[in-house]
């Protein structure tokens, strides 16, 4: 016998109890969360730090997908074992949660100073992790046959 206010399993659908299983990690039933994987250079990935918290992360730089745009580069943070050298080793992979988002920095001007320099500031903003693999994987995408010069 149950309360009348307590739902019971069978009382909550379906696609509630999947959703509430992902929201907590609860991988029992053999189903993992989809996941992707990022490549890029081992150039990217900054040296380690600790953070405020204590916590060991490290800067990953997010090239401009433009060669003409020359403002700073975005970046976000990760935990350094969350990088992986690539088989040959000329690069890295992480795997990130496909429906995630990642956190970036954009660095932006906020102004000019007396003496002409810029004024910077950092903007946060929250990203698909899909659209942060295109971001970082961009160089795939880039047209090759313009660094060759035609017979």
């Amino acid at each position: 016998m149950h309360d009348e206010n307590q739902m019971m399993p069978g009382d909550i659908p379906d696609w509630v109890q999947k959703a509430e299983e992902i929201q907590n990690g609860d991988f029992s039933k053999g189903e993992a969360a989809p996941e992707l994987t990022i490549k890029f250079g081992r150039g990217l990935v900054g040296k380690p730090f600790t953070s405020r918290s204590g916590k060991e992360l490290v800067e990953v730089k997010i090239p401009n997908t433009d060669k003409e745009d020359h403002s700073p580069w975005a970046s976000f943070v990760i935990a350094p074992g969350m990088i992986h050298d690539n088989q040959y080793g000329k690069g890295v992979w992480i795997r990130l949660p496909m429906n995630g988002t990642t956190r970036i920095n954009t660095p932006c001007i906020e102004g000019k100073k007396e003496d002409g320099r810029n004024i910077w500031k950092n903007e946060y903003k929250e990203i698909p992790n899909t659209e942060l693999k295109n971001m970082l994987e961009a160089y795939k995408k880039r047209d090759h046959t313009e660094s060759r010069e035609e017979p």
